[in-house]
């Protein structure tokens, strides 16, 4: 996979988290995985189509899931993994993968990205990639996202 394809991820994760209240986002690790991606508890699936082929995965485990909810709710309380965390949720996926989506564009690439699949269950199994494909772990205040990143250039 080409950097400057995942470039793009990273950039607006650490972009758009401050925006909504995470100081200092950090890439923690980057490791080389095989098609399919494991779910730590809470897994948002989106598609890239055009000249931009394949998918990410923004995966975490539901409390990641609860504390980056009631960040994005002005700090109120998230108990459970209800309708309203998980709105959240898929909200900023759609705000991570449409600034990345910028960030494509701006390589000069075409790109469109489908509507979130957000998922909730732990140790399932997805197929994001026929080959390999990386995933960046990034902190947020000591709470862990993974971008699992499968795309390629057409």
């Amino acid at each position: 996979m080409d950097a400057k394809l995942v470039n793009p991820f990273i950039d607006a994760f650490t972009a758009v988290m401050p925006q909504i209240g995470f100081p200092e986002p950090k890439r923690a690790k980057v490791t080389v995985k095989q098609k399919n991606a494991v779910s730590l508890g809470v897994s948002v699936i989106v598609g890239f189509t055009k000249q931009i082929r394949g998918n990410v995965v923004y995966n975490m485990t539901e409390d990641t899931a609860k504390f980056i909810a009631s960040t994005m709710m002005m700090g109120m309380p998230v108990e459970t993994f209800d309708e309203m965390a998980q709105s959240a949720i898929s909200e900023l996926s759609n705000m991570l993968t449409a600034h990345t989506a910028t960030n494509i564009t701006g390589l000069g690439l075409d790109v469109d990205i489908s509507t979130p699949s957000l998922t909730v269950g732990k140790d399932f199994e997805v197929k994001i990639s026929d080959g390999q494909y990386l995933v960046v772990e990034m902190s947020l205040s000591g709470q862990l996202v993974d971008l699992a990143i499968a795309v390629d250039q057409t």
